[in-house]
């Protein structure tokens, strides 16, 4: 069995801090992928600059396959020193899980990966190594299905100190212990690092005292969302596009009413109207045998855009996750893509829709294009693999 990840991360600003000095990198190889976050001294613009420069190189150089003792001591050499600690001085915690199941982690003075495992922290040896005068954690084990990794900046440990807790703040064994016990109520990463980054939030009393990231990552199988909408630009391709679409492994989504049509026809089945819709901002959406969400075009790809845009510019709480799970197609077309894929592949058709030529709506084939364009965009961005063909 390939395994995959799903990642998701959060970030807190420190107080009153327009800019985060933690960054999250999502690297994608041929036969892995990687997480990387990086912490910046301080806070800040000077903070940012130091965790993008040094995410931003390791990322590059681990996907052109570079080692570690290489990436560490580009770094050390790059970075500006610090003038008052005469230091290159930005933190980093690096994941790597292969589609075989090996994994590789490697820290520097972050706080230590917390790694669930069966509901129950795992605690697995690692091997110190000294790179251009620093101290390396090193870590290589086999990972298993639904195993959960948190890798977190120390503005998480520091949460609630001298506030909410006495100085010491919330130690990392207190971060596990509640990271198991989200574990219990989901494995969902985006889920989960809304939750961790809420008591975060809560122990530092919504006025953070340092920049805190929690970023997420859990063990699945390969997951593949493919999506059809829009007319073939050649009606006679109907068939073609439907033989290509539903011969790829994975969910199944139709968009449009048009494109439902086509669907319909060709796969010979009915397309029944659902009647349990109660939103009336989104169109209702369809049942048709054989496919797992049949929904309007236009209107609902737009509606999905918002929330996955949203959850991909870092603004998603609690209540970002109840707009989620809401039945109407917008939200089960984002809750697809941000829970259950890892692959997304966009079957477009570019005919002019005839429905939309001869009424007064201004919808045309630009309006649909853009849409996938941004789609395309917003999905790679959250470390997704996508592939679009055009008919």
């Amino acid at each position: 069995m390939s395994v995959s990840i799903d990642v998701a991360w959060k970030s807190l600003n420190k107080h009153e801090e327009e800019l985060c000095g933690d960054k999250v990198e999502i690297v994608k190889t041929e036969d892995s992928d990687i997480v990387i976050l990086a912490d910046g001294m301080g806070s800040g613009v000077k903070a940012n600059i130091l965790a993008t420069l040094t995410s931003k190189i390791l990322a590059t150089m681990l996907y052109e396959g570079a080692r570690i003792e290489s990436c560490v001591e580009t770094i050390a050499k790059t970075l500006p020193i610090c003038q008052v600690r005469k230091v290159a001085y930005a933190t980093f915690s690096i994941l790597q899980i292969f589609h075989n199941k090996e994994a590789y982690l490697v820290e520097y003075d972050n706080p230590g990966c917390v790694f669930v495992r069966n509901g129950k922290i795992v605690d697995y040896p690692y091997e110190t190594r000294e790179i251009e005068g620093k101290k390396i954690h090193e870590y290589r084990f086999q990972v298993q299905k639904n195993d959960c990794f948190v890798l977190m900046s120390d503005g998480v440990i520091y949460a609630g100190a001298g506030e909410i807790l006495d100085l010491q703040g919330w130690t990392w064994e207190n971060m596990a212990e509640y990271t198991v016990k989200c574990t219990k109520k989901t494995l969902s990463a985006s889920r989960l690092a809304a939750m961790l980054s809420q008591a975060c939030d809560e122990l530092y009393i919504q006025k953070p005292g340092d920049d805190t990231t929690v970023a997420v990552a859990r063990v699945i199988e390969r997951r593949v969302v493919n999506l059809f909408t829009g007319p073939p630009k050649n009606k006679e391709d109907d068939e073609k596009v439907m033989h290509d679409f539903m011969h790829m492994e994975g969910k199944k989504v139709v968009s449009g009413g048009t494109s439902a049509n086509i669907a319909a026809r060709v796969l010979r089945k009915d397309i029944v109207t659902r009647v349990d819709h109660n939103d009336p901002d989104v169109p209702p959406m369809a049942v048709i045998e054989g496919l797992d969400l049949v929904t309007e075009g236009v209107l609902t790809m737009g509606k999905a855009l918002k929330l996955l845009k949203r959850y991909e510019n870092d603004e998603f709480d609690a209540d970002f996750f109840d707009e989620l799970d809401a039945n109407n197609g917008a939200s089960k077309l984002a809750k697809l893509i941000i829970e259950e894929c890892t692959e997304l592949n966009l079957f477009v058709g570019t005919a002019m829709n005839e429905a939309h030529q001869n009424s007064e709506l201004t919808f045309d084939l630009s309006v649909r294009m853009n849409l996938v364009e941004q789609l395309k965009n917003v999905a790679e961005k959250m470390g997704r693999n996508v592939r679009v063909k055009y008919y």
